[in-house]
Formats: structure tokens, C-alpha cells, sequence
């Protein structure tokens, strides 16, 4: 069952990566060609502005959602990582029942205020407003799948040590957890060598 729970999770947060990919592409594309265009023609496209502040917010919370499937989002974990291992699961069944009620709020939140615009059309493109706070939606709900799935898995699936804190507090560490074993830090890049 967690298999198929895992690769389903995987198989959508790559959908939302490449979305997320195509949404900075076409912010590109709008805010480039409209500082072009006002430069050279002394004309613009309307609904950049409007546009690219739209994909921006869902740009955001689309990489939320495939950084928290990760496990991406950086925190603190000078205490968690000094607990005994039964202290580290109970902070990580803590934690993640905290995140769950807070994507809760924010999917309720962001659903009411869809329903409530939906008939709202926007300034520039005439687009539903509802759409913008959507993305609410799907950060709030895809939250939840993913936190229920991490939560079900902690309490039910022996975890490692290591797997029992969620967050670590810089990237560079991240990256050597999940580098594959074996693998020696000075075959990364080079140049990186110190001496």
C-alpha cells in the first residue's frame, strides 16, 4: 500500500515540477518581452503584470508541495537530533499532525475564498479571481495527501534513525543525507576541494 501510495505521490510531484518549470518559462517570456517591447515600441502586453504575478503565486506553492514531498523545506533540528530515537518519533508524529491541521486551515481558507471570487473577474485578463486563491487549494489539499501519507508511514513502517527527523537546519547537510552511500564528497565538482 505505500508503495503505490509512494509512487503516485512521486509521479504528481513531478507533474507540478514540470508545470512549475512551464509557469517560470512563460514569466520569462511575459516580463522579458514586455520590457522589450516598452523599450523598443514604446507598447507592452497588457496582461503581463497581472499574469506574471499569478504564475508567480502558483509557481510558489507548486515547489512547496514537491520541496515538503522532499522533505526540502529547511528547519531546525538541534534538539530533535539529539533525542533518543523513541524522543525523534514522537516529535516527527508531533510535528507532522501540527502540519496537517495547518494545511487543513489554509485548504479551508483558500476554499472559501475561491467560492467567494469565483464570479470576481480580474482587472486586466477578466479571469476569475477564484483561480489565484486555487492555488491555495492545491497547496492546502496536496499538503494533506502527502502529510497524512508521511504520518501513516511513521507510525506504521519501522523507520531508520535518520528518517525520524524531518527538517535539517542547512542545505549542504540535506545534500549529504541524501547522497547514495558510498559516494565521497570530493568526486562532486570540481574545483570544490579543500585542503
Amino acid at each position: 500500500m505505500f508503495a503505490l501510495a509512494d509512487r503516485v505521490l512521486r509521479g504528481y510531484t513531478r507533474v507540478l515540477d514540470v508545470l512549475a518549470g512551464l509557469c517560470l518559462a512563460v514569466m520569462v517570456v511575459l516580463v522579458f518581452g514586455n520590457v522589450v517591447l516598452r523599450y523598443t515600441l514604446n507598447s507592452g502586453i497588457t496582461v503581463s503584470d497581472e499574469l506574471s504575478r499569478w504564475l508567480f503565486v502558483w509557481l510558489t506553492f507548486m515547489g512547496a508541495v514537491v520541496a515538503l514531498r522532499d522533505h526540502g523545506h529547511l528547519g531546525t533540528d538541534a534538539l530533535v537530533s539529539r533525542l533518543p530515537a523513541v524522543g525523534k518519533k514522537a516529535c516527527l508524529v508531533l510535528a507532522q499532525i501540527a502540519m496537517l491541521y495547518v494545511s487543513w486551515l489554509l485548504l479551508s481558507g483558500s476554499w472559501a475564498q475561491m467560492l467567494i471570487n469565483w464570479e470576481t473577474e480580474a482587472p486586466v485578463t477578466g479571469a476569475s479571481v477564484g483561480i489565484f486563491y486555487a492555488s491555495g487549494v492545491l497547496m492546502g489539499g496536496s499538503g494533506i495527501a502527502i502529510l497524512l501519507h508521511d504520518l501513516l508511514r511513521t507510525l506504521f513502517v519501522p523507520l531508520a534513525e535518520h528518517e525520524l527527523v524531518m527538517v535539517q537546519e542547512s542545505e549542504e547537510l540535506a545534500a549529504l543525507a541524501h547522497r547514495p552511500a558510498g559516494t565521497d564528497a570530493s568526486h562532486e565538482a570540481p574545483g570544490n576541494h579543500r585542503p
